[in-house]
This record gives C-alpha cells, structure tokens and sequence, in this order.
C-alpha cells in the first residue's frame, strides 16, 4: 500500500466544509478516546472497533452524526486500532522488548484539526473527478452534499482503496491510498550497496562492484538552518505555544522541501540499483540512535532534523516492490573500524577486552589506515556496514579496495542534472 498526496484546490465554497468536517473529526477522535479510556480504567477492558461504532451511533453523537457514516467510521476505527497498539506495546514491555512503559492514548487538542478519511466505497469517479460525500447534515448548513477532485492523471481509480484529508499548516491535502504491482526488476543478489547515513554528507554510498558515492545534505542542513532561525525570530517575546499563520506557512516550506529531497534520494539511489543490478541493499541504522544521540545542541539539531528514517523506509518501499532485498544493520563501530586492515566489528556493548581499531580519523572526513593511506571515513564506514552482514550474507568484497574509498563522487541532489 502507498500514498500520494496533492494539494486541494483554494476553492472558498469548499474550503470551510473542509474545515469543519476537519473539526467535526477531531471532536469524535476525542468523544471516543473518552468512553474507551473511561471503559479501561472501569473494567480493564480494551473496546473494540464494532463496539465503538455502535456506542457512539446509538447514543446520537452529535459529532458523529454531522460526518458521513464511513469516514465517521473510519475515525472510530482509528481510535480502536490506537487502543489495540497500545495493548501490543504493553506486551512487549512486560517482554522487556521496549524501554520505556507506553501510555495510553491521549486526547487531541482541543480545537484543533484531524484527519477524515473515506473508504473506496463511499467515493464515485464522474465526469467532475472523484466525487466525495459530506452527508446530510452538512448539507443542511452549507447547502452541499458533495464536493469534487480531480482525479490524478498517474492515478487509475480502480486501485485506490482510501482517500484521506489531511489537514496541515492552513493547507488541505488529499492523500489517496492505492495497491502497487511488484515489479521483477533483473537484479542480482550477488551485487550488494551498504549506506552509511550522516548529516553533511547525507548518504554515503560503497557497492561491491567497486564503486562508491556520496549524496550532499548541506542543502538540507542549510534549509534547517533557515527555518530554525526564521522561527526563532518570529517566537522572540512571545509566549511559548505562539503561533501565527506567517509560522504556519515556512513550516509547510520546509515540510514539503525535506519530502522532496527524500522522495528525490530514494529514486536516485533505486535507479542506480538497476542500472547496476544491485539486488540487495544493506543500510546501517542503530535504534533511537537520535533519541539518544548528545553531539551538542547545534549538531543534534542538524541531525535530528534531516528525514534520514523516512528516507530509509521510503527507499525500502521501493526495493520491495522491485524485489530487491534490503537489509538494515546495527553499525556499531563502523567509524572506528579500519575496512582496508581488516578490523573485527563487535556489536556495541559486546566488545571484547582490548579490542583497538588498526587506524583512526585524523579529522572530519578523512581516515587513516595502519598503512598510512587517507581514505575517505563515511566510504570506510559504509565498507564495514556490508562487512557486518558479509558472512552471513555470503557477500565478496574483494573488489571494494582503496581507490573506491579514497575519493568517492559527490553528487549535488538539486543540481539541473543529478545522476550517479
């Protein structure tokens, strides 16, 4: 299942039933996180879907009743799915397979906005696009029984199976939920790509066909920079939760600026896998490393705020339905490693007594080797993240070598022509 999304048309007849079916939404997530908590704390028992639905029906709400009857189910739904995952993640730490206690679902704000969706079955294609019910009740105060939107031209309406409104910085977005087709793309598992991810070089890239690439982020940094200090400038002497429709607007900027690089990263990294027949991927990423990462306040900011885990499930999105294999690693001591000596990579808190790296960074970007030879270190730490899962995976690195880690290309994501 994926998504696409595109802005609603300004239409002003249209955008304040946008608004208060939006409303209307929010008010019904927050009637029934109410009864199912109340339920909870009174029986110990968890409500689900069918229960809500028919509570929230039978009792005339008021909220349920101005949306239509699907997308006030599917509300419902959500809250019990939200209640259900809780249940999980209470599982699991009693398994003591999560740190931290979960809690239970909390109340939105008040006032606010939330999402309202529609199953296909309440939507019709016409000659005006795709037709959206709003119900009777919404008809009666604004004289409008449905409203329409175009129907995307990449788009077939057979294969949507859910369309979303997404309310978001003063901006409604339709998102529609569709099946996708696996496509059997000529890779060749034998051929592997490991991605080490960072902040100035956003992703480094080592095959073991014997070559390598970095993808710059500063253009990304730099757009993180802007908004922090446009923000930081707008909330001078204003109360803590301030905010303004001027803050709304460079939120929605940078939102959609940080989702164009990322879904931009993900189809440049997939189009080199089948030009290359790279068949699998291997990606390092250590758990919570950004909830738990103390590099200083201005570098956990800049690192914190790059999509990297987006990125990384956007691109494995995209090797799935070309039946390219992704695997994700733990890259423990993969900076300090030295690929071209050999080193052992221990996981982290099994490292055995006196383990030493052979070589060490001499500074940012550059490492140096027992052997005295510079090579570029994200290109080593990327070398020694297919290293991790190599003998597992049965992977030949004997042609990844000095010249492929010591000057890897460099290749500008919004240059006017970006390939690798």
């Amino acid at each position: 299942m994926l998504g696409c999304q595109q802005n609603l048309i300004n239409n002003p007849e249209v955008l304040p039933v946008l608004e208060f079916i939006c409303s209307e939404s929010n008010k019904l997530t927050n009637c029934g996180i109410y009864h199912a908590r109340q339920l909870f704390f009174k029986t110990k028992r968890f409500i689900n879907k069918f229960e809500l639905n028919y509570e929230m029906k039978t009792t005339k709400n008021p909220h349920y009743q101005f949306m239509h009857s699907q997308a006030a189910q599917q509300a419902l739904i959500s809250v019990a799915e939200s209640f259900r995952s809780f249940v999980g993640l209470l599982k699991a730490y009693t398994e003591k397979k999560i740190d931290k206690p979960p809690q239970l679902p909390k109340y939105r704000t008040k006032g606010g906005l939330e999402v309202v969706s529609y199953p296909k079955q309440a939507l019709k294609l016409t000659d005006q696009g795709i037709r959206i019910p709003l119900g009777k009740r919404v008809k009666a105060c604004f004289g409008m029984q449905y409203f329409y939107l175009p129907m995307p031209a990449n788009l077939e309406f057979k294969k949507i199976r859910e369309l979303r409104i997404l309310p978001r910085n003063g901006c409604y977005y339709a998102e529609f939920v569709y099946n996708t087709e696996e496509i059997q793309a000529d890779v060749d598992v034998d051929n592997c790509l490991g991605i080490d991810a960072g902040v100035d070089n956003w992703l480094t890239c080592v095959s073991n066909l014997g070559d390598s690439f970095i993808i710059n982020g500063r253009k990304l940094k730099s757009q993180n920079r802007w908004y922090n200090k446009e923000v930081a400038r707008l909330k001078t002497g204003q109360p803590q939760d301030f905010w303004s429709s001027r803050l709304a607007a460079i939120t929605e900027k940078r939102n959609r600026q940080m989702r164009d690089s990322r879904n931009k990263t993900a189809r440049l990294l997939l189009n080199y896998c089948l030009e290359h027949r790279i068949g699998r991927v291997v990606w390092g990423h250590n758990k919570q490393q950004k909830q738990k990462c103390n590099i200083g306040d201005k570098n956990t900011q800049n690192f914190v705020e790059i999509p990297t885990a987006r990125l990384k499930d956007r691109f494995q999105q995209l090797c799935e339905q070309h039946g390219i294999e992704f695997v994700e690693t733990e890259e423990s001591y993969t900076s300090k490693a030295s690929f071209l000596d050999g080193d052992e990579l221990p996981v982290f808190g099994d490292k055995p007594e006196g383990w030493k790296p052979s070589g060490r960074r001499v500074k940012r970007g550059l490492y140096k080797t027992s052997q005295g030879w510079l090579v570029n270190s994200d290109a080593n730490g990327a070398a020694n993240i297919i290293t991790k899962v190599a003998t597992r995976l049965g992977i030949d690195l004997t042609r990844v070598g000095r010249a492929v880690l010591t000057q890897p290309r460099r290749i500008q994501l919004y240059a006017s022509t970006t390939s690798v």
